[in-house]
């Protein structure tokens, strides 16, 4: 059976990323290999096994375009409205809390902040489908 392991962005300030990763989701550098043409840096967090995979061409200066097949990554986290609060003090900024209620029941609580690329994450309240 295939176990899901790492989801690869491409990033262009390995340090900004980093810095970002770790601060707003704890997810800290578990191996970095250097190439001549680019580097790679696996982030991994203490919840989870699956990494991402940061890919940091070098001598590339433009922004990358997202286009609009990539949707977002998802992190859970125990109380969305105190990580909401932690992050914004952090300087980052990050999109409204959302009460997500097709139906007329809440189904998940959730914000979404964009990377320092424009990678866009979605912070989820743990519960329900969302462990």
């Amino acid at each position: 059976m295939a176990r899901y392991v790492h989801s690869m962005i491409r990033v262009l300030d390995e340090a900004r990323s980093v810095e970002f990763y770790d601060r707003c989701f704890g997810l800290t550098v578990a191996e970095r290999l250097d190439f001549p043409d680019f580097t790679l840096v696996y982030l991994s967090g203490g919840e989870s096994e699956v990494e991402l995979e940061l890919t940091v061409n070098k001598g590339r200066a433009e922004p990358y375009d997202l286009g609009d097949g990539y949707g977002h990554v998802a992190f859970t986290v125990d109380d969305v409205d105190a990580e909401h609060a932690r992050i914004a003090g952090l300087g980052y900024a990050p999109r409204k809390l959302v009460d997500f209620a097709p139906g007329g029941e809440v189904i998940a609580r959730f914000f979404f902040i964009a990377d320092p690329d424009g990678y866009q994450i979605e912070v989820i309240q743990r519960g329900g489908r969302y462990k």
